[in-house]
């Protein structure tokens, strides 16, 4: 390949993130901190301090992160620790079904959620059958405990990216660092208090930071769950009024702000190559077969985790074939009409062919220079090419709500991103928007398959006639096909069903993605939210098959595309 293709590769590269993932950034910023007449000011931004509204949207959101995290952490460790170090029953099923909530968005799950847990749902139903509420005054979860219901349904959504970054870092780990620990005295609890979880603590905080970020930002549960009060939701609300109010682009700021400090506090503090997983282990893991009675209380742990895991699925699916669902423990009828019905709704089968445009033609960007920008990385000795690599994963650690407004407000009248939207149709932007958030999936997939490849076969081929270019195409990128098949899936599947771009960036009716129906559907009178959950059930079972497909390519290097 000629020197000058990677170099073209990295001058393109460059000018797409500066176009269309820093500028958008910076514009906010510039709105925030300099007022109409150009002059630098801090007023903005400490007014949203000021206010006591905003304020405690700060608080809140801080909140819904930071629960977020702990909870994800609490579940996924200990199944990562059993399942890295024992065989039991049913143990390769059990892990692979984890992964089962993250096929459904979880504000489509919060569908689910309403319906156990609302006034009339079927919480209430089941205590006061019990006889241990009265049903005269039902408990109102919903309206105490919102802050609660967002934090359970992201920790039931995300708990899984813990789970893959966990484990990837425990079969990265030198058994023998914990088998000298066990040599010297150090057993149990301590030994995994003093010695694993510090070597595993870079694989910890890669998750953890995802998930806070994606829950410190969450637009799509709180929207559903009416929680107002929280930042996300409060930027939503302000871009009705955008046009000469700098109080939005100042609350962005404050949220980027926030994220990239944690970050950064992240990363300086675990962000180093985890020391552990350096080299080659010098033994490798053998995996205890436990002990019957301890063997079966892990696989009812396991299933337990997947079972209430899945319990937001169950009420979406529920809600479907529901002909009517009111004040008992299961519908008190069951029809098909409701998965008629969306598929004659016009609002439904528009989106899906909007979806299917908008993720095929992101999907396609993404493959092709994730290709070429993995290549670079991994191939080439191109000076700052690691700086290509991290430029390539940023999208993963700036909030899609953050991109999304920026977007917004350069595709107003006038502005810089105007010629973007054609007429009303936002396709092109809504494709650059999806493929710079999923872009990471499918370079982190192609660089696996890079290093997975030995560069000694381009090189055979090179000698026996072939240009660079040829022994590329011939022999390197068929052989990491799955790899970039993976990837792909990831790409496309999570572009299908993007919830901060959809809702901010499509306006008109029909140009809704799917998402975009599903809440216009959940806010409407009638049967809406009967089509909405199945529309749902048709975009988990399109995700469910995408994940599942991409995991059984990966395995546990899956974990990686959720790391920055």
């Amino acid at each position: 390949m000629s020197r000058s293709i990677p170099k073209l590769i990295f001058a393109f590269t460059v000018l797409f993130f500066a176009v269309f993932f820093l500028y958008p950034i910076w514009n906010t910023v510039q709105e925030a901190f300099f007022d109409p007449d150009g002059e630098f000011t801090l007023s903005f931004v400490g007014a949203i301090f000021r206010n006591p509204i905003y304020l405690e949207g700060l608080i809140n959101a801080f909140k819904m992160g930071l629960f977020s995290t702990i909870a994800s952490l609490v579940i996924a460790l200990p199944l990562a620790l059993v399942a890295n170090r024992y065989r039991f029953p049913g143990k390769d099923v059990l892990t692979s079904l984890l992964l089962v909530p993250m096929i459904l968005p979880p504000f489509v799950g919060a569908l689910g959620i309403r319906q156990f847990l609302g006034q009339t749902g079927v919480l209430n139903t089941l205590l006061i059958d019990l006889g241990l509420m009265n049903p005269a005054t039902p408990f109102d979860w919903m309206g105490e405990g919102q802050l609660f219901g967002v934090v359970l349904m992201n920790a039931l959504h995300l708990y899984p990216i813990a789970y893959l970054n966990i484990s990837a870092a425990l079969a990265n780990l030198d058994p023998a660092m914990e088998e000298a620990a066990e040599n010297l005295g150090c057993h149990g609890l301590r030994r995994l208090w003093r010695v694993t979880l510090p070597l595993i603590m870079p694989g910890v905080f890669a998750g953890s930071t995802i998930i806070f970020i994606w829950s410190f930002t969450e637009l799509g549960v709180p929207l559903i769950f009416d929680y107002g009060r929280v930042t996300s939701v409060q930027i939503f609300d302000g871009i009705k009024e955008l046009s000469g109010n700098p109080l939005p682009y100042a609350l962005v700021v404050v949220m980027l702000g926030t994220t990239v400090v944690i970050y950064a506090i992240s990363k300086w503090l675990f962000g180093r190559e985890n020391f552990a997983s350096s080299g080659r282990a010098s033994t490798g893991r053998t995996l205890e077969h436990a002990k019957p009675l301890t063997g079966w209380l892990f696989t009812a742990l396991f299933a337990a985790t997947t079972a209430i895991a899945i319990l937001p699925h169950v009420g979406v699916i529920l809600l479907s074939v529901a002909g009517d669902w009111y004040g008992t423990l299961l519908p008190s009828e069951f029809t098909a009409q409701h998965y008629i019905d969306a598929l004659g709704h016009p609002l439904t089968v528009n989106s899906i062919g909007n979806s299917l445009k908008y993720a095929s033609f992101s999907t396609l960007f993404d493959i092709t220079l994730g290709i070429a920008i993995a290549y670079v990385v991994v191939r080439t000795r191109l000076p700052g090419r690691h700086l290509l690599d991290a430029l390539a994963m940023l999208p993963l650690a700036v909030p899609g709500l953050v991109l999304a407004f920026g977007y917004f407000a350069l595709a107003q009248e006038g502005q810089a991103f105007d010629f973007l939207i054609l007429g009303e149709d936002p396709v092109i932007i809504l494709v650059i928007a999806y493929a710079v958030r999923r872009l990471p999936y499918v370079v982190r997939s192609a660089a696996a398959g890079y290093q997975q490849t030995s560069v000694s076969l381009e090189e055979a081929a090179q000698n026996l006639g072939c240009t660079p270019w040829r022994s590329l195409q011939r022999v390197t990128l068929p052989l990491i096909t799955a790899n970039l098949i993976a990837g792909g899936l990831l790409a496309f599947s999570f572009a299908m069903l993007e919830v901060s771009d959809s809702l901010i960036l499509a306006e008109q009716a029909q140009h809704f993605p799917i998402t975009k129906a599903i809440y216009a559907l959940i806010s409407a009178l009638g049967n809406g939210h009967y089509l909405a959950s199945a529309l749902g059930v048709w975009a988990m079972l399109f995700l469910a098959t995408t994940i599942i497909g991409a995991g059984l390519i990966l395995g546990q290097k899956m974990g990686a595309l959720f790391r920055v």
